[in-house]
């Protein structure tokens, strides 16, 4: 399949069900919408848009989307990627923050998917800014927020701070597909140790797992990016850091323990949100701080912040880098931490 071609299907082979005819978005279809539109792909934004059909359903086939998923998709651009995910059957609600583009948007759907037209909602608004209150989601038969999943072509140069945004604010995504640089999908991915290993790593692993699925050609994009990319796939942890999960204690990773959406623990209020929170900022002090400086150990680099009784109570050496520090570990230093605050305040 080459980049300029377009993927069609008929009422026969629609994923959907849906009796009526759509098609996907190919290289002559994005530049022609772009050019009736008066759009040019905007540095600013780090927008590069994909003009390759097997690529979009690629990433929509790794997400496991049907009929009855409800996906956030940020950046939509063009309309490459929200065309295959209206295929799956799942409502879309999309973010862009580019108001031309935005307002393009369900003028595609409609062209080239019109029977999915009803299952997308547009929001012209910042990523970066988004609150649940914002998209109007519906409620699941218990009351709470369903099941959310992410999917995106993120720009480059936020991705990983659209990603930590997102998680913290809307807890009941539970899963995401991620187009990003290749960079900085070795570095979301990476492990205890590696080289690569950092804040971004351990961050995103206070919240769920993630593994780098896929690599991506930069032939796939309009304009042609300068740099490498690849899919990154997560699974929130079905437990609250706060509650002690399994994962903490080094039994298992925690996450998908029910299969992916079934982050229970994730949906917690009240106290237990709080404690959370409150865990969570610690923990990511501690993180920031052990790798403003990546040389130095954590005995010196948390000098201000820890007290040396306080590595002696959780078993670690002081001695040690903060890249050789586990999620876990972090989690505990800064339990041990909020313990000792209380008690030196009682």
């Amino acid at each position: 399949m080459t980049t300029s071609s377009v993927d069609r299907f008929g009422a026969n082979d629609d994923p959907t069900g849906d009796p009526a005819r759509g098609q996907l978005l190919g290289a002559a279809d994005i530049r022609r919408i772009a050019g009736e539109a008066g759009i040019s792909p905007s540095k600013k934004f780090g927008q590069n848009f994909v003009i390759d059909p097997g690529t979009v359903r690629r990433i929509a086939r790794l997400a496991q989307l049907d009929r009855g998923s409800l996906v956030l998709e940020v950046g939509p651009g063009l309309g490459s990627l929200t065309l295959a995910l209206l295929e799956t059957g799942a409502r879309v609600w999309a973010v862009e923050i580019d108001p031309p583009l935005a307002q393009r948007l369900p003028e595609t759907v409609a062209e080239f998917m019109p029977g999915a037209a009803d299952r997308l909602t547009v929001v012209n608004q910042d990523a970066l800014s988004l609150k649940p209150s914002d998209l109007n989601l519906p409620q699941a038969a218990d009351g709470n927020p369903p099941s959310l999943t992410l999917v995106a072509n993120l720009p480059y140069n936020v991705a990983t701070p659209i990603l930590l945004t997102l998680l913290e604010r809307f807890q009941y995504v539970d899963r995401f597909v991620v187009m990003v640089q290749k960079e900085v999908a070795d570095r979301l991915a990476a492990q205890a140790g590696s080289k690569i290993y950092g804040t971004p790593s351990l961050k995103l692993a206070w919240y769920g797992k993630a593994e780098r699925v896929g690599l991506v050609g930069r032939h796939v994009f309009w304009p042609a990016p300068n740099v490498d990319s690849a899919l990154v796939a997560f699974s929130r942890y079905e437990s609250l850091p706060g509650e002690r999960p399994h994962w903490l204690d080094g039994t298992g990773d925690g996450a998908g323990q029910d299969g992916p959406g079934n982050a229970a623990g994730a949906r917690a209020t009240g106290p237990a949100t709080q404690t959370q929170d409150s865990l969570r900022l610690t923990t990511f002090s501690l993180i920031d701080a052990a790798f403003s400086q990546r040389r130095k150990t954590l005995g010196a680099a948390l000098k201000k912040q820890v007290p040396s009784q306080v590595f002696s109570q959780v078993g670690i050496d002081p001695s040690r880098r903060g890249e050789t520090l586990t999620i876990q570990e972090f989690v505990a230093l800064a339990q041990a931490l909020q313990a000792e605050i209380h008690q030196g305040r009682s």
